[in-house]
């Protein structure tokens, strides 16, 4: 009997329990839908979209004057004056400009919270030779730098792993999603870290001998994991069998042009070494980093090889450059006739890429030309530029509104854009900052 009570007691308990969630469950619900009918976006959504009177920046077909821009199922469906709608959600963007949304091309966003943490850290293997490593498995979708980024008007990065040769495997994700896979953005390449025969650092006391030494010793042995590769994949296109080796599987899709292979060089040494390096590899290229592009930029212009420069805001690599050697680098690319895209290296702070840009834009490459280096010029390297980099019919709803020129501190964007999802324009930052911007307490 005992036993009877107490279970009946315990059923009465967890409806209780139940009946509580159930009605804090729909209390919430009907917050959320009351803040989405006030204007007020609490999560991603999708539907359609009409932006009326904004001035156009499409990157690839000049700038369009209080034009209309239609959203339907995810995409750019229209672009035009007075454009007809029915069931739409109407923007209206008077005095506001449009842009397609911000890629920077080299970040660890997603696979690392807080730099300062080692356990918030992701993105390095044990051992120099890991191309199998997949940044994309480890991007954390709820890292809570993500909408902090996002809200910058930066809509897709590419997040990579770090050191060895190979460290592994980058990958170009979308700032909105659930899964790593929600997110991916159509691109991979592996990292390969060139050997340099300059000093790391200040505390480097190694003579160049040594340093030249160290550098061809590493070399030869990229080179000889290189002609594995290539046996391993001699074997397998024969129809050998081959045993698990996930190490050469990866580095046989360089060799096969499945994928291509992104080299980290920044020294003008080291740069001139790695082009005369890929003369003898018939593979997809693109250089990253390139800090001191600038000293030799016909050259790589003459490899028609494209770069991935960056960070802009940065010292100079040695103390006899001039203080805006980093400023200049990407417009001494440009003009040399490189491709170049920008980047930041950043965790914490990829929503600087605007002013990065706006650096390079001030020191020589010119609004239109930084533009294109972090829209349509790192989706054209990556292989995507059929559905994001531009402002383009067809092309994936993935934009931004800002009141201004988006390089400038004081613009502020409005509202975000990714693949047609309306996202919300707050973050932990911004919540913080309204949390404390009254601090009086209530009688």
């Amino acid at each position: 009997m005992k036993r009877q009570l107490n279970f009946l007691c315990n059923n009465r308990i967890q409806m209780k329990k139940l009946k509580i969630l159930l009605w804090c469950c729909c209390f919430l619900l009907s917050q959320g839908l009351m803040a989405q009918i006030e204007g007020e976006v609490i999560k991603p959504y999708k539907a359609n979209f009409l932006l009326t009177n904004a001035k156009i920046y499409t990157v690839t077909n000049g700038i369009l004057e209080d034009h209309d821009l239609l959203i339907e199922e995810g995409l750019i469906k229209a672009i035009g004056k007075d454009i007809p709608h029915q069931n739409h959600s109407v923007i209206d963007c008077s005095g506001k400009s449009l842009y397609p949304g911000f890629i920077d091309s080299g970040t660890s966003l997603g696979i690392v919270e807080i730099n300062s943490l080692t356990e918030t850290q992701d993105y390095m293997e044990l051992g120099k030779f890991t191309p199998q490593m997949q940044a994309l498995t480890v991007v954390n979708p709820n890292g809570v730098a993500i909408p902090v980024t996002r809200v910058s008007g930066v809509t897709t990065v590419l997040t990579q792993p770090r050191g060895g040769y190979f460290p592994g495997t980058a990958a170009l994700i979308n700032l909105n999603g659930y899964t790593p896979a929600q997110m991916f953005g159509g691109f991979k390449g592996l990292i390969m870290n060139f050997p340099s025969a300059t000093r790391s650092g200040s505390n480097d006391n190694r003579s160049l001998e040594d340093l030249e030494k160290a550098a061809t010793k590493t070399l030869e042995e990229i080179n000889a994991l290189w002609e594995k590769a290539a046996t391993y994949l001699a074997i397998k296109s024969k129809g050998g069998d081959m045993d698990y080796y996930p190490e050469m599987e990866q580095l046989s899709r360089v060799l096969n042009k499945e994928l291509p292979l992104l080299i980290e060089v920044n020294a003008a040494k080291d740069i001139v070494s790695a082009l005369e390096w890929i003369k003898e590899k018939d593979v997809k290229v693109v250089l990253t980093g390139v800090a001191e592009g600038w000293k030799v930029a016909d050259k790589i212009a003459a490899a028609d090889v494209p770069v991935i420069t960056g960070p802009i805001l940065a010292l100079p690599t040695r103390d006899s450059d001039n203080y805006d050697a980093p400023y200049n680098n990407p417009a001494l690319l440009q003009k040399a006739g490189v491709k170049v895209a920008l980047r930041t290296m950043e965790a914490e702070n990829v929503r600087n890429l605007p002013f990065n840009a706006g650096f390079a834009a001030a020191y020589g490459m010119g609004t239109t030309e930084a533009l294109k280096a972090i829209t349509i010029n790192p989706a054209e390297i990556f292989g995507v530029s059929d559905k994001i980099g531009s402002l383009e019919e067809g092309k994936k709803a993935t934009l931004f509104i800002a009141d201004g020129d988006p390089f400038e501190p004081k613009t502020q964007i409005q509202q975000v854009f990714i693949n047609g999802y309306r996202i919300p324009m707050t973050n932990r930052h911004i919540r913080l900052y309204q949390e404390f911007l009254d601090r009086e307490m209530q009688p």
